[in-house]
Parts: C-alpha cells; structure tokens; sequence
C-alpha cells in the first residue's frame, strides 16, 4: 500500500529547509558531542587525581598506623563491588557512583590481611558542571539551529519567490499570453551578480520574445495572403460564371469555391490568432440550435437529445464549432454520425477510423498529415479557436469500439 505523501513536500523550500534543519542538528550535535566529551574527560581526570592522591595519603598513614583521613576507610559501605574486587586481586582504581545520594569519586586499593583500603571524594560540584554544561549546550545549540534555520528559509524564499514567478510567466505564454514576461530586476542590471534564476528568467524573456516576434509575422504573413487570394479569386469566380455548362466548367467552379472557402478559413484563424474577437452573447436552446445545425449541413446526421440545456452562447459562433465538427465527421470518418446533447456537453461521434494519434494527444494542426493519410485541414482547428472564444471545452478522443468523438462542453445558463 503507497502512503499518500503531501504536495507540499515536494517544495523546493520544504526540502531546503529541511536540509539546512538536518545539517545544523547534525552540526551541534557534533559540537555537542565533543565538547561534552572534552570537558568530562578533564573533570573526571582532576577529581581521578585528587582521588588517588589522597588513596595515596590514607596507605601512608595505614602502613604508620596513624589514623587515616576523614572520607578514609577499610572496607567501606557503599565501595562499588567492581572496585572492591580489583583493591582486593592487588590493584589501584577509581569508579564514580552515587553513594547517600550524591555522586561520589571512589579510589581503592589493597591492605592487609586481604582488605581494601578506600578513600571517597565528593563528586557532585563536578557532575553538577558537567549537566549545566550539557543544558548550555543544547541551550545554545536549539538558538543557533532556529537561527540558521529561519536566515536560511529567509534566502530560500527570496529565491523560490522569484523562481515561482518565472513559472506563472512561463504557464501565461503557454495560455497564450505572448506579453508576459519576468522582468527580473538583475537582468536589467549588468552590475548586480547574475544567478541562475536571473539567467533562467532572461532566457524565458528572450525566448517569449522570439516566439512573439516569429508568431506575429505568421499571422501578418497569413491574414496578408488571405486578403492578396481575395481579389483574383473573386474575379476568377466570376469568370467561372461565364463559362459554358458542361464538366469542365462543373470542375472549374468547384476549384473556385473550395479556394475561397480556403481563404475565408484563413482569415478566420487570423481573426482568431490576433485574440481580438468579440462575443454577442444570449441565451440559447442547445437541442434546437443542433438540430439547426445538421439541416444546415445537408448530411445525415442523426441527433439525440439526452437533455437539452439553455446555454449563454455567441450563436453564430457555436453553430461555427458545431457544423466543423459534423463536416469533419462526414468528410474523414465513417457512418453513422450522430450529434448528441446531454446538458451542456455536445458530443459528435462518427463510426470511422477514428482521429490520428497526434491529434488526440496535441489537438489539430493546420494541414499536417501523417503516413500519406489525407490531413484534417483547417475546420478542426477553426472549431478549437471559436470554442475558446465561447469559453468552451473542447476535446478529441477515440472510442473503444471504433471511430472519433469530440465533445464540447459549454458554460450553462445563468438562473437555468
């Protein structure tokens, strides 16, 4: 079973912050460490020393028979029995234990008549130096870990900040908003330190430029075609006109018309790549403007009416949208195509091959074609520019058991 781990963990200041958390913790903990060790060495050797001097004093004074020395004795309650064992098998050592209730230094050693003789140092001054040290340790340690830790978000911030500004400017250029830029202070100052988030943010700003520049002179060069097309293919219409009846005439007039339907496709994805059209919204009944729509395009077209729906549309636009996807069922799939309404969601599918594979995964591209498969033209993508406009949702998908489906899903009515 996977734990389901939340996205802000994920962050670049989370993981920051938590190194800079581990390494500080790590860092005092070290220092802790060895100062800890450092001092109790040097406590514990000092009262080890006096310990066995005074061990020293007492077996003077023992082997004179003199009386031995407050804090002096043999056999004394309280010895450790590790200590008392080593006095007894003829050796020297020191312990430390607690003895009434206080941490006592022991030093022992061997007497006569096989007894120990022992001598105990009052311990607590320096077991109380050592906790006190440990308490300024942690102490000084928590102080200085919460201080690195809020300088250190604090700078890391500052840079999340701006690289989280460079990803909003990078997802509007996605969207289409081809004026977005970063504008990163340091890149308009040669003489402030150039960082990597200035160097991403200056690129992402040129690149947005080129694409602007390279995008414009796509559309002033198609809308400039399509407008030059206009004029010879309106008199080569008209000439078509005064031709004589017969087939070559038929095929002549046929070119003609599908030239200037090609040339009103291209000012229409020019209007629409300049981002500058308009709406003319009202309220209209779904079911009844579909069904428009098919007589419209003289196929046979069966609509299904699920449940209507009062949508606020542009009317002319939608029924733009709604007679490219049916022109393309007919042109490029396969019968029977049926025009569906369920709400607000309009679905047309058609019992084809099915859209290529491209155009399911990146949406339709003008004229591109692939393996000698003859290309979708431009109606698919006039019908997912108009769709934006209206605000509307608009995808491709393939059936399970065969053929294309694109559906579109439109805002409802306001008080529906």
């Amino acid at each position: 079973m996977r734990l389901a781990v939340p996205r802000w963990t994920g962050t670049l200041a989370v993981k920051a912050a938590t190194f800079i958390t581990v390494m500080c913790c790590a860092l005092a903990a070290l220092l802790g460490v060895l100062v800890h060790v450092s001092v109790t060495n040097q406590t514990v050797g000092q009262a080890r020393d006096l310990a066995l001097s005074r061990l020293q004093d007492a077996t003077e004074a023992y082997e004179a028979g003199d009386a031995l020395l407050p804090g002096a004795a043999v056999d004394p309650e309280g010895l450790p029995t590790p200590l008392r064992t080593l006095a007894l098998a003829g050796d020297r050592g020191t312990m430390v234990s607690s003895h009434r209730g206080r941490p006592t230094m022991w030093a022992a050693g061997p007497a006569e008549d096989h007894h120990a003789l022992a001598v105990e140092v009052d311990y607590s001054q320096q077991s109380g130096t050592i906790a006190g040290l440990d308490k300024s340790i942690l102490g000084s340690s928590a102080l200085a870990i919460g201080a690195t830790v809020l300088v250190g978000a604090f700078a890391v911030t500052r840079v999340t900040r701006r690289l989280h500004g460079t990803a909003r400017v990078a997802r509007r250029i996605t969207a289409g908003d081809l004026d977005a830029r970063v504008d990163d202070p340091r890149t308009k100052d040669p003489t402030r330190p150039q960082d990597e988030v200035a160097v991403v943010a200056a690129a992402l700003d040129t690149m947005a430029s080129s694409l602007q520049s390279k995008l414009l002179s796509e559309q002033r060069f198609t809308a400039d075609v399509a407008h030059e097309l206009r004029t010879p293919l309106t008199g080569l219409h008209a000439a078509a006109e005064l031709l004589p009846p017969g087939r070559p005439t038929e095929l002549v007039r046929d070119r003609v018309a599908a030239l200037r339907t090609l040339t009103e496709d291209l000012l229409e994805i020019s209007r629409l790549d300049t981002g500058r059209e308009k709406l003319e919204v009202d309220t209209e009944e779904l079911g009844a403007l579909a069904r428009r729509v098919v007589r419209a395009s003289g196929t046979d077209t069966e609509v299904r009416i699920v449940r209507d729906a009062r949508v606020e549309t542009d009317r002319r636009r939608l029924e733009r949208v709604l007679g490219n996807l049916v022109a393309n069922a007919h042109k490029h799939g396969g019968p029977p195509v049926v025009l569906t309404v369920d709400g607000p969601v309009v679905t047309v599918r058609d019992h084809g091959g099915g859209y290529p594979e491209y155009l399911v995964a990146h949406g339709p591209q003008r004229f591109r074609t692939e393996g000698g498969a003859k290309g979708h033209g431009l109606g698919l993508t006039i019908a997912l520019g108009q769709a934006e406009v209206l605000g509307a949702a608009l995808a491709f998908a393939n059936a399970v058991d065969g053929g294309a489906v694109a559906t579109l899903r439109l805002p409802w009515a306001e008080g529906r």
